[in-house]
């Protein structure tokens, strides 16, 4: 965290300065861990064995917060008998289809009540939540639970209840098995199992702070996980000094999810329709509403967005031009993409503040796509590397690629930095600020808000001008009634970033600004461009330009800024008292019941409806917010629970699982199942693996490489390695290394080595360093290769592309790529050039036996019949 997000880390100097322990846990010794009371290093892509392990030790040691875990989640609650477990399976969980790589979740569901979309059957569901491309099934909120209550044992002494299955599953995930995996002695995981635990409970809390880098395995999802279920069973969410931040690698990667730049979501979490699914706005919103929590108003969020899109064109009785939203029909994620490019079947490709020949996962394919392309827009500040690899790329100089046989036309854009343009960053907790313009941009840079609009406007123009574009059926339509009047200021007409923000704020029909999502209407009174979002320019004020001091408001800060939903800085904050409403101590006191004045009060805006009792009883056939009770306070999901066990909703498994990296020097300690069974393989000629664990040839990749951010760069590098300054602090790509791999493989400190894979060779100067310590693991002295990911050939210092190293496995659930643990071989000297290169690289694969189908296997346990239907 010091080390990627500096400024942030501040608050954890100071939490430290008041008496706060921090423990660091991260393969390198890091700047991070300088200033943490303990640092753990750790094999990379083994988290869940460690995470998993704290889990069972607040089970087995029954140090979980009792009275916050009954009430508050699902542990009482039964899970079918035909459920059987990686402990019963092997490592798989019921259900799988290897053919499919996906599970049938019938039998995970809960014992008396089916979890999926009302009026669906079990069949239906796994089509829609389980096909490869289909929109993201639940937003933020979980899955919907069919009439009915399940079967609960609030004794919590049942063997199918959630508590027991939890404590089943985790078992085996024990201090022994962490320094078996992780290489983390057992002494010194019990002191950070007995660290976390005694700081949690009634008057304390823990809070685990997480970086990008944790989605970035085949299992990443179930990372968070983890620590989800641990953070439950101690009682730290929704509580202050509580919760899971999640570290973003920009300023507004928060903000550019919720928006969102996914491909399967519509912003604030809306799921993308699908062209298999849905043929009308009706059908959308029964398969995608639940009956409660606050998605239970879907109709209302969508209506009020079609309407910020559409406009006057929007009507009831055209659907408020639903069919005018663009349909999913397949998986358009990142990598797919790259694969269809290479294919030949996509055609043109916009590169908006990203450089995938550098950034991406085996830059190589990022590459040899972008070759493929008729056309290719590049918007950056510098010409980066996705703009000049067909002259000077790496493929240019082994011979794989001539620039007179490359067809891609490329366009670069020059882009205006952020502190030429107003607008809003969102950061890692959900707070937007409002950033005003500091100069004008220079000569042709241009912000991309003037691009995106300008670009529209131009289109609308030409489409405008069509013979048949005034048809009301014209394929023009979607386009030619798009909202897109903007007021525009200067001399480059540069839209007003205010008018967008009010229009995402959004207005009722006399075009007076939302105080709330809780405005929001389905009968097209309402426009609103994120639902979420509403509430940031209530008033007819920007909230987002709040700058009230420190000093002048309370410890909240609810006058910095705002926060989404609401100007929450908390989510979930009811979890902050008893089920009565009460705090659980005066010194962790959040919000809580006055029942005086029969409301909720306290330090934030609560998460809940302000005059909802404790005690309130949802009433039969009530929906949305008013069908969760008054004693459940994870509003977003449909039972008002947190989730320790998922019936429905992740795509590989109802709860983490330890399985190896894609690519590992070891087999899986923990079962005979070694990858996650469901990950998202990508098999392609040039997109092969190194073998892994046992397998003939693993041996010749016999160390982990991970990747990392440095202070001095910022990810790709498009806006650092151009920095003098910057340049010169980190001026070359290293590889850190451990005095006793130096020694092993005859590497020489500010020498040159050459780290190899399936994939490529690379070269780094090497850094020798007692922060990359060895580790033991499975008995054997086991070394790990750290890697900045931030050079490439352009700019003030240049390198070797380090994500070319870096296969294409990804997390089934989210589509990231396992980019943070692989295996790799080094050796001391620079890499060969040219054609050399190519054969250097072959030769690594003829004598492992790679082929296309190295590491592509699903299952490698056996795969049981799946349970009979019903129980």
């Amino acid at each position: 965290m010091a080390e990627a997000h500096p400024v942030g880390f501040q608050w954890v100097v100071e939490a430290k300065a008041r008496g706060a322990t921090v423990i660091h846990v991260d393969p390198r010794y890091t700047r991070t861990s300088a200033l943490a009371d303990v640092h753990v290093p750790m094999r990379a892509g083994s988290d869940i064995a460690f995470l998993g392990a704290l889990v069972n030790h607040v089970l087995s040691n029954d140090l979980w917060f009792r009275d916050y875990v009954l009430a508050y989640t699902n542990a009482s609650f039964l899970v079918r008998e035909d459920f059987r477990d990686t402990e019963d399976l092997g490592g798989l969980f019921s259900g799988f289809d290897p053919s499919s790589r996906t599970y049938e979740t019938e039998s995970w569901q809960y014992d008396g009540i089916a979890v999926g979309a009302e009026e669906k059957d079990a069949e239906e569901q796994t089509s829609k939540y389980e096909e490869p491309g289909s929109g993201h099934q639940f937003g933020s909120g979980g899955a919907a639970l069919d009439p009915g209550r399940p079967t609960r044992d609030l004794t919590l002494q049942h063997p199918r209840c959630v508590l027991q299955v939890l404590k089943r599953h985790f078992a085996r995930y024990t201090p022994e098995m962490v320094e078996q995996v992780c290489g983390v002695p057992r002494e010194q995981f019990a002191k950070v199992a007995d660290a976390v635990s005694s700081n949690s409970g009634r008057d304390r809390t823990t809070a685990f702070v997480y970086s990008v880098g944790w989605t970035q395995h085949t299992v990443g999802a179930q990372y968070i996980r983890t620590a989800s279920i641990l953070q439950l069973l101690l009682g730290n969410m929704g509580r202050p000094g509580g919760g899971i931040l999640a570290l973003r690698g920009h300023a507004s990667i928060q903000g550019s999810t919720d928006i969102p730049t996914l491909y399967n979501l519509l912003p604030g979490y809306i799921p993308m329709p699908h062209a298999n699914h849905h043929e009308s706005l009706r059908e959308f919103l029964r398969l995608n509403t639940p009956a409660g929590g606050f998605f239970g108003n879907m109709p209302a969020y969508v209506v009020s967005l079609l309407k910020a899109y559409w406009g006057d064109a929007a009507l009831p009785s055209n659907d408020f031009c639903f069919d005018y939203l663009p349909r999913l029909t397949g998986d358009h994620s990142h990598f797919p993409t790259v694969l269809k490019q290479v294919e030949g079947e996509c055609k043109g490709y916009f590169l908006i503040g990203e450089n995938p020949a550098v950034g991406s996962s085996n830059g190589k394919l990022q590459r040899l796509g972008m070759a493929n392309l008729d056309w290719l827009v590049v918007r950056d500040f510098a010409l980066i590397e996705s703009a000049t690899w067909w002259k000077d790329g790496p493929e240019i100089e082994s011979g794989e690629l001539r620039t007179d046989d490359i067809g891609t036309e490329v366009f670069f854009l020059p882009a205006a930095a952020h502190t030429e343009k107003a607008g809003t960053f969102t950061n890692t907790q959900r707070l937007l600020q409002w950033r005003h313009q500091a100069v004008e941009p220079q000569d042709d840079q241009r912000s991309d808000l003037w691009f995106i609009y300008h670009l529209g406007r131009l289109i609308r123009a030409k489409l405008a001008a069509g013979n048949d574009s005034q048809e009301p059926d014209s394929i023009d339509r979607p386009v030619l009634d798009l909202t897109w009047d903007y007021p525009t200021r200067g001399e480059h007409q540069d839209p007003d970033g205010e008018a967008v923000l009010r229009e995402i704020n959004g207005w009722d029909a006399d075009g007076t600004a939302l105080s709330g999502y809780l405005d929001l209407k389905d009968d097209g009174s309402t426009a609103c461009g994120c639902w979420i979002y509403s509430g940031c320019y209530a008033d007819g004020v920007n909230q987002t330009a709040r700058r009230k001091p420190g000093h002048a408001q309370s410890w909240v800060a609810p006058e910095w800024g705002w926060a989404w939903p609401l100007n929450r800085r908390i989510l979930y904050n009811r979890a902050s008292a008893d089920l009565a409403g009460r705090p659980w101590s005066d010194r962790k006191a959040y919000v809580w019941w006055d029942e005086s004045a029969g409301k909720w009060t306290g330090h934030d805006v609560p998460d809940f409806a302000g005059d909802k009792s404790p005690a309130y009883e949802p009433p039969r056939g009530a929906r949305a917010q008013d069908a969760i009770g008054g004693g459940d306070p994870f509003i977003m999901q449909t039972d008002g629970k947190a989730w320790l066990y998922v019936p429905s909703g992740l795509t590989d498994g109802p709860m983490p699982t330890h399985y190896e990296p894609q690519e590992s020097p070891f087999d899986n300690a923990l079962y005979g199942q070694q990858w996650n069974p469901a990950r998202q393989v990508l098999r392609h000629r040039r997109n092969r693996n190194n073998p892994s664990g046992s397998e003939r040839g693993s041996e010749l990749f016999p160390y982990v490489v991970t990747t990392y951010r440095l202070t001095e760069h910022h990810t790709a590098g498009g806006m650092s390695r151009w920095l003098p300054y910057l340049a010169e602090l980190q001026p070359e790509l290293f590889c850190e290394v451990s005095p006793q791999l130096a020694a092993q493989r005859g590497l020489r400190h500010m020498g040159w080595a050459t780290i190899v894979t399936a994939r490529t060779a690379i070269e780094a100067r090497v850094m020798v360093t007692e922060r990359m310590a060895p580790l033991t693991v499975q008995g054997r002295e086991t070394h790990q290769v750290g890697l900045p990911f931030h050079w490439g050939r352009n700019g003030h210092v240049t390198g070797d592309v380090v994500n070319d190293l870096l296969g294409l496995s990804l997390d089934p659930n989210v589509h990231i790529q396992e980019s943070k643990a692989a295996s790799c071989d080094i050796q001391p000297g620079r890499r060969p050039r040219g054609p050399a290169l190519l054969a250097f690289v072959e030769g690594y694969q003829r004598r492992a036996g790679i082929t296309e189908d190295t590491g592509t296997a699903s299952a490698t346990v056996p795969v049981p019949p799946r349970p009979e239907a019903g129980r």
